[in-house]
């Protein structure tokens, strides 16, 4: 590694090719001293700053290297969750090893997990309640969550229990996930994919902000989530669970018009909700409609 520069895309390649044990000792650890010797601590890109994209050839801007660093946690994350759609299990890093890389760079881990709350959580397992009215609650944390400054880097993934008309088992906790690259019990879909050996880390992060007046989902999003191509896969879906996915990145339920959807094989995974933001209602300055305004959560 150059002095100059220690990517997350050099860690993350680093942890694929290794395969030995200990992969902390022979791999992180390594690079996370040569990152900290280079000095940039990371920061949460402000939204419409000019130095969140990329420069251009060579110069990977906040969002494409939050992306790459986005990849390292889900490789990392990997055995903490069910088997199923990966056969592999990662690197096999414990949980305090994982928060000694990511505290290393400056990020805070979080444990609001009273209430279930999608800007926080990442649904894992459902436990189907017999009462389908009964809404989602947190029954147990899989992996932590990291903040970067006011901005979600990594949400924590949970159990939870619920009933059927709020997180369907099956569908809520297996079907695709967006705004992911990979998950061991479940498809991922992200703007990486499909892309060459280069390309695909000219990846923007998502960026969702928790502040005091308002939280922000999917800042650099330009279309409201309302607004859909009336020909297009999204238009079947309801208003309702066209918001869910932008929330949750994934589907709760079987979506109503399932039938119709069924008539465009992948459509699972060939939405496009990367775009989407939230819209404003009038006369209430820039809180997104269908958000609350919690106070700012504890970084203790």
């Amino acid at each position: 590694m150059s002095r100059e520069r220690a990517g997350a895309r050099e860690l993350y390649e680093g942890l694929l090719g290794h395969d030995g044990r200990d992969a902390y000792a022979a791999v992180v650890e390594p690079w996370l001293a040569h990152a900290r010797a280079a000095g940039a601590p990371l920061r949460a890109p402000l939204p419409g700053a000019a130095d969140a994209r990329a420069q251009g050839p060579g110069h990977p801007g906040a969002l494409w290297e939050l992306y790459a660093l986005s990849r390292v946690s889900d490789v990392l994350l990997l055995s903490f969750q069910p088997p199923g759609h990966d056969p592999w299990a990662g690197p096999g890093l414990t949980e305090d090893q994982y928060l000694l890389l990511f505290t290393g760079l400056g990020m805070v881990p979080f444990e609001e997990h009273s209430v279930f709350d999608p800007f926080l959580h990442e649904i894992v397992e459902v436990e189907q309640a017999a009462d389908p009215d009964e809404p989602i609650a947190v029954t147990g944390v899989v992996w932590p969550g990291l903040w970067l400054g006011d901005m979600v880097f990594a949400r924590a993934g949970v159990r939870v229990r619920a009933g059927a008309r709020h997180a369907e088992r099956g569908v809520a906790d297996r079907s695709a996930l967006y705004w992911a690259f990979r998950r061991r019990h479940r498809p991922t879909v992200d703007l990486s994919m499909g892309w060459g050996s280069n390309s695909q880390w000219r990846t923007d992060f998502r960026v969702d902000i928790r502040g005091r007046a308002q939280d922000r989902l999917n800042v650099m999003g330009s279309t409201d989530v309302d607004e859909v191509a009336a020909a297009s896969a999204e238009a079947l879906l309801t208003p309702a669970e066209r918001r869910e996915l932008l929330r949750h990145r994934s589907l709760l339920r079987t979506p109503q018009r399932a039938g119709a959807l069924a008539g465009s094989p992948g459509w699972e995974t060939d939405l496009f909700p990367f775009d989407w933001r939230l819209p404003v209602r009038p006369g209430r300055g820039t809180v997104p409609e269908g958000l609350s305004c919690p106070p700012c959560p504890s970084r203790n």
